[in-house]
């Protein structure tokens, strides 16, 4: 009944982990911010076993979290902890990696600011971060397909939008964070990777 499904992460699990199981191939426990329906914890958390995939959002997506992990019944899946970008007091971990997909657009900018400050306190030296979704560069779409996403973003409430590469670099690069790879993947989205100093 609380088992909700996401066309998105059907159709983009299987490159950004096949990404993944070499960036994070060293990595322990990975915090995921913002996990939605919670299909990529189980199909991330299944192709990795080697690592403990957390799960967290906001309580009013737990629900649909739970349900896909009852159902797969994986021990390196945990959580959904409850986590919004904004708090002060976020999971203790220990994480030595994070990964967020498809948030950076959704949220305020003010929330994408709290979000890099979140894990510039939470990744310890050599911690990796990786950040999914579509992203500006030089303040230009990269396809008409984003600029088209992005007006229906925008439509739909005045503080989405897609986020331009430079200012998140920008807000990485202020917590420490040196970018590794920007991976291109699949429909004009991205796999920023960065590493904590």
């Amino acid at each position: 009944m609380h088992k909700q499904f996401s066309a998105a992460c059907e159709r983009n699990s299987a490159p950004i982990c096949s990404l993944l199981q070499q960036i994070l191939k060293n990595s322990a426990h990975v915090l995921e911010i913002g996990s939605g329906t919670g299909q990529h914890a189980v199909y991330f958390g299944a192709s990795m076993p080697h690592l403990v995939w957390h799960s967290s959002d906001l309580p009013q997506n737990h629900p649909s979290i739970v349900a896909w992990q009852q159902e797969a019944h994986l021990p390196n899946v945990v959580g959904p902890l409850s986590l919004s970008v904004s708090q002060s007091d976020w999971p203790a971990g220990p994480f030595d990696a994070v990964f967020s997909a498809n948030t950076c657009h959704i949220m305020a900018w003010q929330e994408v600011e709290a979000m890099f400050a979140g894990i510039g306190r939470l990744l310890p030296p050599g911690g990796l971060a990786c950040i999914y979704g579509p992203f500006n560069y030089g303040g230009r779409f990269s396809s008409p397909s984003n600029a088209q996403f992005d007006a229906m973003l925008r439509a739909q409430a005045p503080h989405m939008g897609i986020r331009d590469f430079e200012a998140i670099n920008a807000l990485a690069a202020a917590q420490g964070l040196l970018l590794q790879a920007d991976h291109p993947m699949p429909a004009n989205n991205r796999l920023l990777v960065w590493r904590r100093s």
